[in-house]
């Protein structure tokens, strides 16, 4: 069963400069590090949209963003796994959490932009993502506010 887990930083930033760095190549990659070493995304950054996101090793899962807004909320809608940059067939395992959500919601006020990530988890990745999700935010911080 997934649970939602949320996860919110402050950012002396606009939302538009905040956005991107989330989804700049460059910026992505730097903040996506705390969770694997060559994290990547491949994407055309559209609406509907298929999203692979991928280690250094081409394993990965892949995605769809089912909404957009630009410069205020990114979600994804998770469907499958990748292994060795090929969509793999859905399993038992991946069953358990496809249709899982990750949003991100951003919301300016006088200059700070507040960024809240609303993921759907399964309990075996729940204090993996507690650990690594604010490590990963404090580095989006860090990039936003130079």
């Amino acid at each position: 069963m997934l649970k939602k887990i949320h996860f919110k930083v402050s950012i002396k930033a606009s939302a538009e400069k905040t956005w991107n760095i989330l989804w700049d190549d460059a910026t992505y990659r730097a903040w996506t590090s705390a969770f694997s070493e060559g994290s990547h995304a491949v994407s055309n950054w559209k609406e509907g949209s298929k999203v692979l996101f991928l280690d250094g090793n081409g394993s990965g899962m892949f995605s769809k963003i089912h909404k957009l807004i630009p410069h205020a909320f990114m979600g994804f809608e998770h469907l499958g796994i990748i292994k060795n940059n090929e969509e793999q067939p859905q399993d038992e395992f991946t069953k358990t959490w496809a249709g899982a959500r990750e949003d991100y919601t951003l919301t300016e006020k006088d200059g700070v932009t507040i960024l809240e990530v609303l993921l759907d988890s399964d309990e075996e990745f729940e204090h993996y993502f507690s650990n690594t999700f604010p490590k990963a935010l404090q580095l989006v911080k860090q990039l936003a506010e130079q």
